[in-house]
């Protein structure tokens, strides 16, 4: 199972942080750009595109430091240092990251498991070492911001493709390749965004830049990939920048130390093990 967005685990969510490539390779880095958009004919409908991204393979586990900087109006800048894991098992994908610094996050931890079921919705959980207990987040907080971060609850889970009606807007080259452009509308009338639109490379399913609306039509947020490459036989996201444009802040996340594919024990992703820690 996949999702649209960026940067494994957390971006995994956003970006389309895995997809098979032919073999292993050196990373080959891939820089986000802008080209002209151009009328489709006789394509494959967008849930197809959807699913493509959704299903494509990204190994049996990943293992990844990830840099994550908060920047606000001012230029003020926040820098969170977080180790993560992810596992499919199948009929559910689980995820589970730990905040090593800075010392005011430090112990924090945050799960989710994301199921195949359609009608499953995902469940997520927090370790807040203040409170010394681990909570459930409830459907109700899913809109809420994620650590400070331009990441919602939300994003931070698998939209599956039959939530939403798709429609191919066109294409548009980013960096020399061919994209679908590729707007999504819930179906539910109560979701946190009204519609996204996505910038799919094609033959490749990698998210490279997502477009969020609220619920008036205003531009939200955008997601870009700035860099990608193959490591390990998939297509990696390795930075990525969410821009909140209503309230002008920005989080940038960068991705090293990436092991794939090293057999994470299931227990790592347990209450028990959030409550531990690393």
């Amino acid at each position: 199972m996949k999702t649209i967005g960026a940067l494994a685990v957390l971006v995994l969510v956003l970006a389309a942080a895995s997809v098979s490539a032919e073999g292993p390779g050196e990373l080959d880095v891939i820089v986000e750009g802008s080209g002209e958009l151009d009328v489709i004919a006789g394509e494959p409908t967008g849930l197809e595109l959807v699913e493509n991204v959704y299903n494509r393979p990204d190994g049996e586990d990943m293992q990844s430091r990830l840099t994550m900087r908060l920047i606000n109006s001012r230029g003020n800048e926040r820098v969170r240092e977080i180790l993560q894991f992810m596992k499919d098992f199948g009929d559910v994908e689980k995820k589970v990251m730990f905040f090593e610094s800075p010392a005011d996050v430090r112990n924090t931890s945050f799960m989710n498991w994301s199921y195949t079921a359609i009608d499953k919705d995902d469940d997520q959980w927090i370790f807040l070492s203040a409170l010394k207990k681990v909570k459930r987040i409830s459907s109700d907080s899913k809109g809420d911001y994620f650590m400070g971060s331009d990441f919602t609850y939300d994003d931070l889970g698998d939209r599956h493709p039959s939530s939403d009606t798709h429609t191919i807007l066109g294409r548009e080259n980013v960096n020399d390749e061919p994209c679908y452009v590729l707007e999504s509308v819930p179906i539910e009338g109560e979701y946190i965004y009204g519609r996204t639109v996505s910038w799919i490379v094609e033959d490749k399913w990698v998210v490279v830049k997502k477009d969020f609306y609220d619920e008036d039509n205003e531009l939200l947020k955008t997601l870009t990939v700035d860099e990608y490459g193959d490591i390990g036989g998939y297509w990696v996201v390795t930075h990525s920048t969410m821009h909140h444009v209503q309230r002008d802040h920005t989080t940038i996340m960068a991705l090293d130390d990436i092991q794939l594919d090293t057999g994470i024990p299931e227990n790592k992703f347990t209450e028990r093990m959030m409550t531990r820690g690393l």
